[in-house]
């Protein structure tokens, strides 16, 4: 039971100090040690490796029978990137989706059912599919996708198979990392182009269009710019297959902004070769000057091969959008530029005339076309039957019939489209790929049918539970908001009788929005904290009607104090000593003993706070807090830029607690230990830096000194670490891969579970009654797996478990 702190509760009202008026009392003590130099990117070899050991120890995993069961939801889908179709004219189509984390899933009955086809590889993250023109049994796939959106994954390169999926090789080019397009010689199969277009963090070699001639054994690279500019669209001309047309993309995401044209540089065209790669030449007469060409994708109309689209994110100013103040998440407006555009050539890319937008209509509804972000979508298809007919993607799909002059938008299914299958021989069937799924249309676009019902592709970011009979789950998910569903015992749906495993009542829209954390209160299910996105903290009562449920508590800042800065999901938890006390993370942690109605700030800046490094994205923030189950006011913080304090006096005094870990990795969790009041434990993510290396800390003296316990775990990056609720040497972990697990305190490591797909491991509970492990992945939904296994909580006496 939950014990309150008399202490908190006289006068408590009286004293409370709003945050708005930052009277800051809080002193920090720092501990001066010299930064430890950057880690590198991660060896591409050592990924290889690393995975191959990781399939190793699953093999040789003593839980490897264990299986876990799949919860959902099956009632959406999720982010995917790709589509290619094979089959006849007039008979089911067997077709291919790529997803952006969940994998290659194929269907050969046109959607009635799917089934995952690379499940086991480096990465799951796929960036295009491929099918060869004349032999649909091979299929070439690229990891990585070149969107590079918030929570896009790194690729491991090429992978092909020559029995339509069943098995798969890799081919190499393992250090692109992102790969937008693969084009295959219709008239010599080994013959294979591969548009690249690089690490997402950092810059690197492997950039540009890379050719193969025998199959993917050997590669040369036939077009490259430089360590910053990589390929994003690759077509070929159908009439001569000697002829292919290449779109560059000059592109760097950091930490602090979004993909964007650095000022004084940018490399992004188009580049033509009329001999298979030998030579190039670019071809940009009447597009943008190049410091304002941002993405660019690129089609040819198959019919009339004269004819090219090019579908560019423009950098030039545009007047109409100097009004925006905000962009699409309420953030400071970065910039008034024109954004989505298109071009055509009718002399096979030799010049380029602006089609749209060239009228006031058509400018605003281009503008609203990509939203903010022009530089996720760029994706263009011609009718391969008729040049004028044009489909542009992004946040809506729209399309053109008159030669790209005027759009309408498409309706009817998931926004934020991705890629687009017209049929050769039936304009009319139309199939398209977007943050929701995968929709099909027979009609040209009038209407269509959706699948999200059997292909559970879905991106959670985390997970939290509630102490309700049955629990539920929460989580929010990539593009469609917060969910949450009850955790059930699997039964028989004929006989009614309880079958092995868990399943999920359907699930239902829960508090929050896209980028949110949820905390319960453990004595009143219908009490849930959650978020919008960048830390904007609310409060709902599900017992109350919709309308009147949800109070905001974020609180306001006076205009000349620094705004309160949150990371995309900001963290937020319900102290373990006292449920009304709510501890919120912004470059502050903020604290509330009255269930947020008012606020305290509890300590000064926590993060480096660099200017150079305050973008048009929240950075230099608090990502993960805890309270020790063991005492009241020890509170650790870690941030998005590699800081790690500790309080002991609930805030009065913070403490930096570095000594020894990498510089400016971000710390992805960190747990008080419920078991040993000194001991806590951490885990760092190197995605943002291109290192995946595993980094998992402990210590036993409040944070003085750390020392890894990452043991055998072969490879990262690492997302979450918990303890076990019954056994203090037993700890869990999740990562990119899957999920380990430590009898032995950290020492040594196995898999956990037998049947788990290579997926990313955002998030990981364990339900302290129920003893039921629930995780979060980015890309494969939810899934459970009884824990009674791992910590023989059913074999314990049942005072083991009773409170004090």
């Amino acid at each position: 039971m939950l014990h309150r702190h008399n202490q908190f509760r006289a006068g408590a009202l009286m004293g409370i100090l709003i945050v708005a008026a930052f009277s800051l009392v809080t002193s920090l003590a720092a501990e001066k040690t010299a930064p430890p130099k950057r880690v590198q990117s991660t060896d591409p070899a050592l990924r290889i490796k690393g995975y191959e050991t990781h399939l190793e120890m699953l093999k040789n995993s003593p839980f490897n029978k264990l299986e876990w069961s799949h919860l959902g939801p099956m009632s959406v889908s999720g982010r995917s990137i790709d589509v290619a179709v094979v089959g006849p004219k007039g008979k089911n189509y067997t077709i291919y989706v790529a997803t952006a984390s969940g994998g290659l899933w194929k269907t050969v009955n046109e959607g009635t059912t799917w089934e995952p086809v690379f499940d086991r590889a480096p990465s799951t993250a796929i960036g295009d599919v491929t099918i060869a023109p004349s032999n649909p049994e091979i299929v070439w796939i690229g990891t990585g996708e070149a969107n590079i959106f918030r929570s896009s994954q790194a690729g491991c390169g090429v992978y092909k198979s020559v029995d339509g999926g069943k098995t798969w090789r890799h081919m190499g080019l393992t250090d692109t990392y992102s790969i937008p397009r693969i084009v295959i010689n219709p008239e010599n199969l080994d013959t294979v182009y591969v548009a690249a277009s690089g690490h997402e963090w950092t810059d690197n070699p492997e950039r540009g269009i890379y050719k193969t001639t025998d199959g993917g054994t050997t590669w040369a690279k036939v077009l490259f710019i430089d360590e910053k500019t990589g390929a994003v669209d690759l077509i070929m001309d159908p009439s001569d297959s000697s002829t292919l047309y290449a779109a560059t993309w000059q592109r760097l995401r950091l930490k602090w902004n979004d993909p964007r044209n650095f000022p004084g540089y940018s490399k992004s065209g188009i580049y033509k070769t009329t001999d298979g790669g030998k030579t190039w030449r670019l071809t940009v007469a009447g597009l943008p000057e190049a410091r304002s060409r941002g993405r660019i994708g690129i089609d040819v109309c198959q019919k009339n091969p004269n004819v090219l689209y090019a579908f560019i994110d423009n950098y030039e100013a545009s007047a109409q959008s100097q009004q925006r103040e905000t962009d699409s998440y309420g953030r400071p407006s970065g910039g008034s530029i024109r954004g989505a555009t298109l071009y055509r050539s009718d002399d096979k890319g030799e010049s380029w005339k602006l089609v749209a937008p060239t009228t006031p209509e058509m400018t605003a509804l281009l503008e609203r076309h990509s939203g903010t972000y022009g530089w996720v979508f760029g994706q263009v298809r011609v009718d391969p039957n008729d040049e004028n007919t044009v489909y542009i993607m992004g946040v809506p799909l729209s399309v053109s019939r008159d030669g790209g002059r005027t759009f309408t938008r498409i309706p009817g299914m998931h926004v934020d489209h991705h890629g687009l299958w017209i049929d050769p021989d039936n304009s009319n069937y139309i199939i398209d790929v977007n943050d929701g799924g995968i929709a099909i249309s027979y009609d040209g676009g009038k209407t269509w049918k959706l699948f999200t019902q059997n292909l559970p592709v879905c991106q959670f970011f985390n997970v939290a539970y509630d102490m309700a009979t049955p629990f539920r789950v929460y989580g929010s998910m990539q593009d469609h908001g917060s969910y949450r569903s009850q955790i059930l015992q699997k039964k028989d749906r004929r006989t009614g009788m309880t079958l092995g495993g868990y399943e999920a009542a359907e699930f239902e829209r829960a508090p929050g929005g896209e980028g949110c954390s949820h905390a319960i209160d453990p004595t009143n299910p219908n009490i849930v904290y959650s978020a919008s996105f960048y830390g904007r903290i609310a409060r709902s009562d599900m017992s109350l009607p919709p309308q009147e449920r949800t109070k905001r508590l974020l609180p306001a800042t006076y205009p000349e104090e620094p705004p309160l800065r949150g990371q995309w999901i900001a963290p937020f938890i319900i102290s373990p000593h006292n449920n009304e006390t709510v501890y919120h993370g912004m470059q502050y942690v903020l604290r509330s003993i009255n269930r947020g109605d008012t606020w305290e700030q509890i300590s000064p800046d926590l993060t480096y706070n660099t200017a150079a490094e305050m973008g048009d994205i929240p950075y230099h923030t608090v990502f993960s807090i805890s309270e020790s189950p063991l005492r009241f006011d020890l509170i650790y913080a870690g941030t998005d830029d590699g800081k790690v304090h500790v309080t002991k006096d609930g805030g009065k005094t913070w403490r930096e607690i570095m000594t020894g870990l990498p510089y400016q990795k971000w710390v992805s969790r960190i747990v008080a230990s419920a078991f040993d009041l000194g001991t806590v434990y951490m885990t760092q993510n190197g995605k943002r830096d291109d290192d995946f290396t595993p980094y998992i800390w402990k210590s036993t003296d409040f944070g003085k000194t750390w020392v890894s316990i990452a043991g055998n775990i072969p490879l990262g990056p690492v997302n979450v670490i918990h303890e076990d609720p019954v056994d203090k040497n037993i700890l869990y972990v999740g990562t990119d891969l899957t999920v380990y697990v430590s009898k032995d305190a950290g020492k040594t490591w196995v898999v956990l579970g037998g049947n788990l797909p290579t997926t990313y491991v955002h998030d990981l509970i364990i339900h302290p009654r129920d003893n039921i492990i629930v995780i979060a992945t980015h890309g494969r939904g939810m899934w459970a797996l009884n824990a009674d296994p791992v910590n023989e909580k059913d074999k314990r006496p049942r005072s083991f478990f009773e409170d004090d």
